[in-house]
């Protein structure tokens, strides 16, 4: 094909690769294709989409051709799609010299992108729109060929050994400049000051020809990585997130969700619903949109710490740092922080409380320990003790603060609302706690607070947003600050950059987190109850079962109670689980905040007294009323988290009880008939013949009549005055219906079949046998109804 040919179709075969934007077509779907379900096609998109591989190639070769295409600004992440509609230029400096107008008879702005901007923004872009594929078998997304796709060019274009390898084309070392517009260019605004990219920076007295080759990998690299973060991290902008913090917008965002919950409608409804969608985003990240991005953080982790020690002649830095060293040494903080620190924080707001938080928990916590992706080997001990986290991060603590402070109040606000019952919710506690508990992290989080409460010298307002935000001007690869020794000042930079000057900040080890810290605590002292008595409950049922109590009759058969727990399913080890997570959660807790044994003594008599005498939970905590029994906010909490329930006993007719599974549906409705019939054939015998104050007046009610319907315990809220039904002497044959009853008749008729025993001997046995039973229980117990077991 010749460049024409090909420049027209790589468009086309692009989109029949990645899907179209608007999710209609699936195209090669990446993400659902898998080496164990399909390993024909794995091998074959791999190889074909590796960096090396042939598209990569038509790539460098249509680029060396200084060819453009269009990508329509509309499908750009919310925030970006807003700006360039509203004529302001975004900060980050993969925009500039892109936005066109629309051709005569077009509509909407596009971007005009190189053939390499133009395949990574469809690859990128793939992970959000391609929503809704067909999935026919369990998808693992780490295993996905797009997963391994973003790992392949991560490692490639952002090397943590050598350099970037060099494009597979015949003029390796032909530079790409700027796109020149083909229209007139939107008269854009900024919202900071321009700085030129690193790679102009390098390239701008060369010819295009001879252009340095470290600067063509530094602009496939830092295009790379402005795409991926654009294209995945960018959906909360940072004005909008500030403005969510004040409360005035807080307080219109409620008033309008009040408004939508009522039932009627009116102008205040409307203001506030325009102020809700001025102020807020409706992106919802995906589980494996989180596992991708943390694939990113891990890696630029491990980039960055690649990083060669600097000289000690700073002169000698200057002439022999390489444009990748550069690179790495600002690539996080001035690239990822501010936007996975807004993508985070609408995580933890909007994410479901459930064990899929999972995978933002884990990135979050990948993001927080450089540490584990330094080259560095720990040293090799006969023990395994936790390591120190080295003095050396400090710094990136510092620069990085609200990460681990107000992120994590964030989560104990989630964890405070959660089973800890479940081995999943605990395991998260578990996680977040054994992290924070390394030794010395605690510490310098301590010291990173203390320098940011340090009294404020005389700095200009603005000065904290120019100096510490993120993506001023277009690349942070241009020229570097001068170096800032002054560490409370960072700190001081990188929080009011983020969350304004007005910001408030709560201490992560002041009283009101303390305080939350020991609810945590308490919460975890309950859980670890719960889980005991569900594995004492289920123990003991496991210890009763046998083979001849399947076949017994026991009162709660018929009953309707529900005494189960959702744990039950789950079984003994996942209870174990659950115990040990809390207990190491709680150890590591105290070890970070310096919770005394007295404080821990206290809560667990807390717990303690959640039992009564015989070792049974409390109801839920309820106020008495005239309507009978109201919960409480705290009683509304322990059931919400299982630590508290009410017994939910069926008080109505027992005869119209539901069908239950051990019974036979059509035994039960013609019993049931036949019951009728006789019971209203002889009612008045049967209500004289229990009337009667002899022996057998006694027998009559012993089998005739029903127990009162009175609790001396009140199990659930019921209404206080609810009308009491009275069931006079009656007839019960439903027992007969039920599967234990016929198979123990069954084998009783086989048994004696054994002996030579016939039918109706056996027969005759069975009721002479019952009527000593009934004759022995009308002495004794005549309360006891066998006709209701």
């Amino acid at each position: 094909f010749s460049l024409k040919e090909l420049h027209g179709i790589f468009p086309w075969l692009v989109e029949s690769i990645f899907g179209s934007l608007d999710g209609i077509i699936v195209g090669w779907n990446l993400r659902c294709l898998q080496g164990r379900t399909n390993p024909n096609e794995y091998s074959v998109a791999l190889d074909f989409l590796d960096p090396s591989g042939p598209m990569m190639k038509l790539v460098y070769k249509l680029q060396a051709e200084e060819y453009r295409y269009d990508f329509p600004v509309s499908y750009l992440p919310g925030p970006v799609k807003a700006s360039i509609q509203e004529q302001v230029l975004p900060e980050c400096s993969l925009y500039y010299n892109k936005v066109q107008f629309p051709s005569s008879g077009g509509l909407g702005l596009n971007l005009a992108l190189n053939p390499f901007e133009y395949y990574m923004f469809y690859f990128a872009i793939s992970l959000i729109t391609q929503k809704n594929s067909p999935v026919t078998h369990h998808v693992s997304p780490s295993n996905s060929a797009y997963f391994i796709l973003v790992d392949t060019y991560l490692k490639c274009f952002l090397p943590t050994e050598g350099s970037v390898l060099p494009p597979p084309s015949s003029n390796p070392g032909g530079a790409i400049p700027s796109p020149t517009p083909r229209s007139p260019a939107v008269p854009f605004s900024s919202y900071g000051m321009h700085h030129t990219s690193l790679l102009k920076r390098h390239i701008a007295h060369q010819p295009s020809v001879n252009a340095d080759p470290a600067s063509q990998e530094i602009w496939r690299s830092e295009t790379l990585l402005q795409i991926f973060v654009e294209m995945w991290l960018h959906h909360y902008s940072l004005e909008m997130y500030q403005k969510m913090q004040s409360p005035h917008v807080k307080l219109e965002v409620l008033h309008y969700r009040l408004s939508i919950s009522s039932k009627h409608h009116g102008s205040p409804a409307q203001s506030s619903y325009q102020a809700l969608h001025a102020y807020q985003e409706s992106f919802k990240p995906t589980e494996e949109h989180v596992l991708v991005v943390r694939l990113l953080v891990k890696h630029l982790h491990a980039f960055s710490n690649s990083l060669k020690p600097e000289p000690l002649s700073p002169s000698a830095h200057s002439h022999t740092a390489s444009p990748l060293e550069e690179f790495k040494r600002v690539v996080i903080p001035r690239f990822v922080q501010e936007k996975l620190y807004i993508f985070l924080q609408h995580c933890f707001g909007h994410w479901p409380l459930d064990a899929s938080f999972r995978a933002v928990l884990e990135m979050w916590l990948s993001y927080l320990q450089p540490w584990r992706y330094a080259p560095e080997k720990p040293p090799q001990s006969a023990e395994p003790l936790p390591r120190s986290v080295s003095e050396k991060w400090a710094a990136f603590i510092q620069e990085n603060l609200l990460m681990y402070t107000k992120l994590f109040v964030g989560f104990l606000n989630r964890a405070l609302r959660t089973d800890l019952v479940s081995p999943k919710n605990a395991l998260m506690v578990f996680r977040v706690a054994k992290v924070f508990a390394q030794p010395n992290l605690a510490e310098m989080i301590l010291k990173g607070e203390q320098l940011f409460l340090e009294p404020e010298l005389v700095i200009p307002h603005r000065q904290h947003r120019v100096f510490m935000s993120p993506t001023l001007g277009g690349s942070f690869l241009s020229s570097r600050s001068p170096a800032v020794t002054d560490a409370s000042f960072k700190v001081k930079s990188h929080v009011y950059s983020l969350e304004g000057q007005d910001f408030q900040y709560k201490q992560m080890f002041g009283t009101e987190v303390r305080n939350l810290v020991l609810k945590l605590a308490q919460l975890i002292c309950q859980a670890q109850q719960t889980a005991k008595s569900i594995s004492d409950h289920s123990a003991e049922t496991m210890a009763t079962q046998s083979f001849f109590s399947w076949f017994r009759f026991t009162p709660s058969d018929m009953n309707g109670s529900y005494t189960g727990n959702d744990l039950d399913e789950i079984g003994q080890d996942s209870v174990k689980k659950t115990d040990e997570y809390l207990e190491k959660a709680l150890e590591y807790l105290c070890q970070i905040f310096k919770l005394s044994e007295a404080q821990l003594t206290q809560m667990m008599l807390k717990c303690g007294t959640a039992q009564d005498e015989n070792g049974k939970k409390q109801l839920p905590d309820c106020v008495e009323s005239e309507n009978g029994l109201i919960l409480t906010p705290l009683g509304r909490y322990q059931i919400i988290n299982g630590l508290r329930r009410f017994e939910v006993h069926y008080r109505g007719d027992t005869e119209l009880q539901p069908i239950r599974s051990y019974e036979n549906a059509t035994l039960v409705r013609l019993l049931f008939r036949l019951s009728s019939v006789l019971n209203q054939r002889f009612a008045d015998q049967m209500e004289v013949l229990c009337s009667r104050e002899d022996f057998v007046g006694r027998l009559c009610r012993y089998h005739l009549t029903n127990p009162h319907l009175v609790q001396k315990i009140r199990y659930s809220p019921m209404v206080r005055d609810r009308t009491r039904q009275h069931w006079g002497p009656r007839i019960s044959l439903r027992f007969l219906a039920s599967y234990r009853t016929l198979i123990s008749l069954l084998m009783i008729y086989f048994l004696a079949s054994w002996f030579y025993i016939g039918p109706g001997g056996c027969t005759f046995i069975i009721l002479i046998g019952y009527f000593l039973y009934a004759v022995i229980m009308t002495f004794f117990f005549e309360g006891w109804k066998p006709h209701e077991h």
